[in-house]
């Protein structure tokens, strides 16, 4: 590792395009990207300490009060484009009563937080590093879009998620059904050009390959639900070339490698629906465990243990983020930089023995932050995408600070397999 990433300071430098420096200054060498599902700020850490939540939203005719609703309750809301421009409401914020709810729920259902006892570990790893509660999503669309935006910064402008006209199988991308298409946000506002979701442009892992860096992407097989949220699947160069054996099933590896001391340069780690906090519209029975999504908090934290009880620890850094809002309220307006957003606010969580201890982070960031960190941690240039505007997460570090042994994470029990 050290003689490639050597390698890769010297060809930044004869190229010219890279950005050396963070390089050179920090400990990083590894970067951990754990992606969760389908949740705001105001929604899964409702006052958290520092941090910038409220217990009433608004709606067209004035105030409503937040909520608590389960982790695993049997509802899900909207939350494709179209919904976020209803709750967006030009900048008012007060849309969440017209968005439509699965199953129909009174209006005021969307006005919900997560009670804290059935989120502990993901509060212990909150309060004990890093937590950013101005984290943007780049675009105002589900999880299709999201997830591209997490490996390269964009999305085509895909706006929303294939439209399968089958769900025997499950993947999302170039091994969606032949049927399957996804729109594009046109420059007016609207979802149109429906094409199939086999996309290519360049991600993050084409610069990692180009400068001999490792990277994984760790989600479930291709024939399980959690498939869907598998962003490589949906890049044409990645899926039908050698690049697609960085792409490993099951997820779980990823605890083996980082015990192991193995981890790649760069790894994205995606869950099974179980273990995603994502809201399904029926409660899961003894013969249908796959949709329930409860067990993310233990999972995430068996992620995070695993890497800091690892041989890694000091020279990682984690970041455990909620891809897209998951129609759950949030009151803070997000800024529209482009057609595809800022979306609403979504969770960030930083890890590491250099994160900055016990701190709330109120500086703007996006998915293209996270892009923008790692091709500095590595020296790698820029995709030329929302990492460009992006800020690097500079304040959520203190590389001056002795890094301290790890102490795992409370959890009230371990996920499921």
């Amino acid at each position: 590792m050290q003689i490639r990433y050597a390698a890769a300071l010297a060809a930044a430098a004869v190229l010219g395009t890279a950005s050396p420096s963070l390089a050179q200054q920090t400990p990083i060498k590894h970067v951990v990207i754990v992606v969760q599902e389908n949740r705001s700020v105001d929604n899964l850490f409702n006052g958290f300490p520092g941090a910038d939540t409220v217990r009433s939203g608004r709606n067209r005719t004035g105030e409503v009060a937040l909520r608590p609703v389960a982790l695993d309750y049997p509802g899900d809301v909207d939350h494709q484009h179209s919904a976020f421009v209803t709750a967006y409401d030009g900048g008012k914020m007060d849309g969440w009563e017209s968005v439509e709810t699965y199953p129909k729920q009174d209006p005021d259902f969307p006005y919900a937080y997560v009670p804290r006892e059935q989120t502990v570990p993901y509060w212990t790893m909150a309060q004990r590093y890093t937590f950013a509660d101005r984290m943007f999503q780049s675009n105002t669309g589900p999880s299709f879009p999201a997830h591209l935006y997490l490996v390269a910064g964009q999305s085509a402008y895909a706006s929303a998620n294939p439209n399968h006209m089958e769900t025997t199988r499950f993947a999302w991308g170039c091994d969606s059904p032949t049927t399957a298409t996804v729109t594009q946000l046109a420059p007016d506002g609207d979802e149109k050009d429906p094409q199939f979701p086999c996309l290519d442009f360049r991600t993050i892992a084409d610069e990692l390959d180009d400068f001999g860096l490792s990277w994984r992407y760790y989600s479930p097989s291709i024939d399980s639900l959690g498939n869907i949220w598998s962003a490589f699947d949906a890049i044409y160069h990645v899926r039908y070339s050698m690049g697609w054996k960085n792409v490993v099933s099951p997820e779980t590896r990823v605890l083996d490698d980082a015990r192991a001391g193995t981890l790649p340069a760069v790894a994205w780690v995606v869950p099974t629906a179980r273990n995603s906090d994502h809201a399904f519209p029926q409660k899961a029975s003894e013969h249908d465990i796959a949709l329930q999504g409860a067990d993310g908090p233990a999972w995430v934290q068996s992620v995070v243990d695993a890497v800091g009880e690892g041989p890694d620890w000091k020279s990682t850094a984690i970041f455990v983020v909620w891809d897209d809002w998951g129609g759950w309220y949030d009151h803070v307006a997000p800024p529209q930089l482009d057609r595809m957003g800022l979306g609403f606010r979504v969770p960030l969580i930083v890890i590491s023995p250099y994160a900055r201890r016990g701190y709330v982070s109120h500086a703007q960031h996006e998915f293209g932050s996270i892009l923008k960190f790692t091709e500095e941690a590595f020296g790698l240039p820029s995709l030329g995408t929302t990492d460009e505007r992006s800020d690097n997460l500079a304040d959520c570090f203190d590389y001056a600070q002795k890094p301290g042994p790890f102490v795992p994470i409370e959890a009230a029990a371990a996920p499921q397999k």
